[in-house]
């Protein structure tokens, strides 16, 4: 189905957005969590949430605070922009203690769900680290994977945090795995 602007898509990487602008290969998608990305015609990994029947001349111009005022009713109607990404259960009401090696100091304590809800950020900070690589008009290809490669190393070394999460489809993944391993 060809979308139309106003579009709401879901995009299996990317979440919810909204087609701002139908090119001749693409859709220019803003994503509540990503930002702007330009989506081929040829892309498949998205669903529709809600078909705009509008249909817009070239002529037709939509500004960015146009955008953004669509985007703020459809955060507002969805809930906003995190995604709520629930804690395991064993973990609820927990604490981590951070103790130092030195006895006469004090010890840290720090209720998980706040220690849970910073990797959740980092993680989301480092997904539209990403997007904003891939959509960045000034670097190479070869900068754009070289890039990617050492955020995937990253996403690799905080696999130890899997743990924490109560759905296996929300744990980090690096280049030696996918979220369907078990």
């Amino acid at each position: 189905m060809v979308l139309t602007v106003g579009t709401i898509i879901d995009h299996e990487r990317y979440g919810q957005g909204v087609v701002a602008k139908v090119n001749f290969t693409d859709y220019e998608v803003y994503f509540e969590r990503s930002g702007k990305i330009s989506i081929l015609k040829t892309n498949t990994d998205y669903k529709i949430v809600e078909q705009s029947e509008t249909q817009y001349d070239e002529a037709d111009k939509i500004v960015f605070e146009d955008v953004e005022k669509a985007l703020t009713i459809i955060l507002e109607k969805y809930n906003g922009l995190h995604e709520n990404i629930p804690l395991g259960d064993r973990w609820t009401g927990g604490k981590m203690i951070l103790q130092p090696a030195n006895a006469s100091m004090q010890n840290k304590e720090i209720p998980i769900e706040t220690f849970f809800h910073k990797i959740v950020m980092l993680r989301d900070r480092l997904r539209v680290l990403e997007q904003s690589i891939n959509s960045h008009a000034k670097l190479s290809d070869e900068d754009k994977i070289n890039m990617q490669q050492y955020i995937t190393r990253i996403y690799g070394t905080l696999t130890t945090f899997n743990v924490l999460f109560k759905e296996k489809n929300d744990n980090f993944v690096g280049s030696g795995g996918s979220k369907n391993d078990d």
